[in-house]
């Protein structure tokens, strides 16, 4: 196929697709899907090899969020029947990093509801950062607490933070259709902070909330065009209780084409499978492997995930191996090009958090929308949802019971 041909050559240089290259990725047909992914495939292993970098989500503060995103069980006005709890101490939240790095990960993202952090917060969150740090040898932490006030980066950076994760969700045409108390303007402003402090910035999607091909390639390109080091691929859980706990649009096919185009278009980015991926690629998870070159290892904020042994037992299967402490994340351009942007060898050394789940992390996002490009901006997003529908599966939709915020031992 031309097509695959073209974006395989485009991936190898790093130069970008057009906006038709990257819909037609989404319109391929089901019998095309194994040369799509092994097209991405190419990409992804010349930039990444067989290596999965491991994540593993802390909650620091379930719940009670006063923000209405209508995709997370934390929202205000969410009747999920979500754990709910205020703010860990830092050695309960080390903790239960020490049981995700004990599986494999070499990532903790640190994620709290709310719409942001006070400063008090962020004195709290330094605090649990340095308990991190120094119970976990070689750990990397990520901080995803919501919007950010001015300085606040620089001071989860002085404390040690190497990345800060906040997610655009969607396209800046549809964003007010999610959510009402804050903007899509507002999450750019805060990725365009962490990059700014020196933070690697992470900052991804939310795929299955019903929205337009052009919605996602929109986002996708947004997400390239702030210069994030990490891209985490959602895939909407659609909990009872919260106004999309309808919304059953996606198939493990259309999963898989959403994390080629990823891919094509960031092909040098971390593009990690996040929330989402057990209850929509289910059977199809290892073929994702091809594509992404990160995952959560475990549960996540409010559900629960596979087992972390399950996730272990499946990259070992499928070929690939667990990334190392020793071994930095992303390509050496990037590496050399943050470090020279940042003036130090710290930022974008090693990618992003990315803690959605269709359970939330507190808005995840930033100010300042870019542009679009090309005719796709003058002629507006198509707003019909994706013809294809998953059967809902609400019985592959748990809650998270165990870990941070319990008593009883996490997943990982």
């Amino acid at each position: 196929m031309d097509l695959l041909n073209t974006l395989v050559d485009k991936g190898l240089r790093r130069e970008l697709p057009t906006r038709e290259e990257a819909l037609a990725v989404l319109a391929t047909s089901d019998d095309d899907l194994l040369d799509v992914v092994a097209a991405a495939g190419k990409v992804r292993r010349h930039w990444f090899g067989r290596r999965v970098k491991l994540n593993y989500l802390v909650n620091l503060k379930s719940g009670l969020c006063p923000e209405d995103c209508s995709y997370c069980s934390q929202r205000l006005g969410s009747k999920a029947e979500i754990l709910k709890y205020t703010w860990l101490k830092p050695d309960e939240a080390s903790q239960a990093a020490a049981a995700g790095v004990a599986g494999g990960a070499k990532r903790v993202c640190l994620v709290a509801s709310g719409r942001g952090p006070t400063d008090r917060d962020v004195d709290r969150v330094a605090q649990t950062i340095a308990a991190v740090k120094e119970q976990n040898e070689g750990v990397e932490v990520c901080a995803c607490l919501g919007l950010l006030s001015d300085g606040q980066a620089e001071r989860l950076r002085g404390a040690g933070a190497d990345a800060y994760n906040h997610n655009l969700n969607t396209s800046e045409a549809t964003y007010g259709d999610i959510t009402k108390t804050h903007t899509y303007a507002d999450r750019v402003d805060t990725v365009q902070k962490a990059h700014a402090a020196g933070l690697s910035a992470c900052s991804g999607l939310i795929a299955g909330m019903g929205e337009s091909d052009h919605d996602l390639v929109d986002v996708v390109y947004a997400l390239r065009e702030l210069d994030a080091d990490s891209v985490p691929v959602n895939f909407l859980i659609p909990f009872e209780g919260t106004p999309l706990a309808k919304e059953w649009n996606l198939t493990p096919q259309r999963c898989l084409r959403i994390l080629a185009m990823t891919r094509f278009v960031c092909p040098d980015i971390e593009v990690r499978i996040a929330g989402g991926r057990e209850v929509h690629l289910r059977s199809m998870q290892p073929l994702a492997l091809n594509l992404a070159n990160s995952i959560f290892l475990g549960d996540y904020l409010t559900s629960e995930g596979q087992a972390g042994q399950a996730d272990l037992d499946m990259i070992a299967d499928a070929g690939f191996e667990v990334e190392g402490t020793d071994q930095v994340t992303l390509p050496k351009h990037r590496v050399d090009a943050a470090a020279a942007a940042a003036g130090c060898g710290s930022h974008g050394a090693t990618g992003g958090c990315g803690a959605h789940e269709g359970g939330g992390c507190g808005p995840c996002g930033g100010s300042e929308a870019p542009a679009a490009s090309s005719d796709e901006a003058t002629a507006g997003p198509v707003t019909e949802p994706a013809a294809e529908a998953n059967e809902a599966r609400t019985d592959l939709v748990a809650v998270r019971r165990r870990g941070a915020g319990t008593d009883l031992a996490p997943n990982a």
